[in-house]
């Protein structure tokens, strides 16, 4: 059972496996997705409703504990160890928000349960919590799913060719330039990308996610649009009911900070999935799904792969097959590495090492020279 397509596999080069920088190559693969399918046992594809909402109940009763314990605990600490406490607080809240997140853009991709309007209700929910519009979200997310590794129809982090980078770019390409680049991305670049598309392929004018009418989506989703814009409003509105009652800066340190920890886990993550040096990028003459959805890395965060519910370490797989459950992604995982062979690419950098590297090394893409080169694009990083 699951051993489809295994005779058609490739073996990873003993120079691809020692070195994640090496190319994975980017020739039209001579597998097919149902060959990936055919690997994979077919209970990995079996969504449960009780499995899905257990990961959600653990989560939350982390939440409320987590924030039982610094209601409770941090006030009573001497004044100079809650400069310890605050921020650990916000790094643990944030993290399992993360994974809160995580559980809605399984909801978006239908991956949480086998009805539609449960998956668009938890996830409406959980992201609302969170300031996401999960429709607008879930909406311009599938057609980056769609085009994943196109340098004109992908949705998010799309590179710029050299000959359509600004100049000022050459200011940044140092150590202190990279720090704040990376400050302001991690920290700005989730709402800008909401709020003005930042990062992604360019419309005709301007694109918004809040905008049921924006170029972003058609008439069929603007309703749904509307609805994504009513839960943010409505959590905007607890969220003042709460500063009201309990003051500003009861909501900046419970909330507001720990938001701003998920936010930046969610623009690194993405980021590092879809930013590589061995990663190529297609032009119109040459992307075909497969291959760009083969244009991704696994990274290893460690313990977080867990916390993330494998977000981090299975988004290969996740790509290839979205409406898969991530509690089987991991065996899904294992199952397809023998076929994708060098086409599989993990990169077991620490994150934090991962993402300084390639904001250095990833500032833009160009074809290779020769007729060989056209159509794929690599990163370079020379100005």
């Amino acid at each position: 059972m699951g051993a489809g397509g295994r005779g058609r596999s490739l073996s990873s080069s003993p120079e691809s496996e020692k070195n994640p920088l090496y190319r994975v190559p980017c020739s039209k693969p001579n597998f097919s997705l149902s060959d990936i399918k055919n690997a994979i046992p077919p209970h990995c594809f079996k969504r449960s409703v009780i499995r899905s909402f257990s990961y959600v109940l653990f989560d939350l009763v982390m939440v409320s504990l987590f924030y039982q314990i610094a209601t409770t605990y941090i006030h009573l600490l001497p004044y100079r160890y809650r400069y310890l406490a605050w921020p650990a607080y916000w790094v643990l809240q944030g993290s399992v928000g993360t994974g809160v997140w995580v559980l809605a853009h399984e909801c978006g991709h239908h991956a949480f349960s086998d009805h539609q309007w449960l998956d668009d209700t938890v996830g409406l929910v959980l992201h609302s919590a969170l300031l996401v519009p999960y429709f607008s979200w879930k909406y311009s997310h599938r057609r980056h799913h769609s085009n994943t590794g196109s340098l004109e129809r992908d949705e998010v982090f799309v590179p710029k060719t050299k000959t359509r980078i600004s100049r000022f770019y050459k200011y940044l390409n140092n150590p202190l330039g990279r720090v704040l680049t990376l400050m302001v991305t991690l920290s700005m670049g989730w709402p800008l990308y909401l709020a003005f598309n930042v990062s992604c392929r360019p419309y005709d004018r301007f694109a918004c996610h809040y905008d049921p009418y924006g170029p972003i989506f058609n008439a069929r989703e603007r309703l749904q649009i509307f609805i994504s814009d009513v839960g943010i409003i409505a959590m905007s509105y607890v969220l003042y009911r709460l500063a009201l009652l309990k003051g500003v800066g009861w909501v900046v340190f419970y909330y507001g900070v720990p938001l701003l920890v998920v936010n930046a886990f969610l623009v690194l993550i993405t980021y590092l999935q879809h930013t590589h040096p061995a990663l190529p990028h297609y032009d119109s003459s040459e992307w075909d799904w497969l291959r760009g959805a083969l244009a991704t890395v696994d990274r290893d965060y460690g313990v977080l792969n867990k916390v993330f519910h494998n977000i981090t370490d299975t988004h290969v797989a996740h790509h290839l097959f979205s409406h898969m459950p991530h509690y089987h992604a991991m065996e899904a995982t294992e199952a397809i590495k023998p076929v994708l062979g060098e086409y599989y690419r993990f990169d077991d950098t620490p994150f934090y090492k991962a993402i300084w590297r390639e904001a250095k090394e990833c500032l833009y893409v160009e074809e290779d020279e020769g007729a060989a080169g056209k159509g794929v694009l690599w990163y370079r990083n020379k100005l």
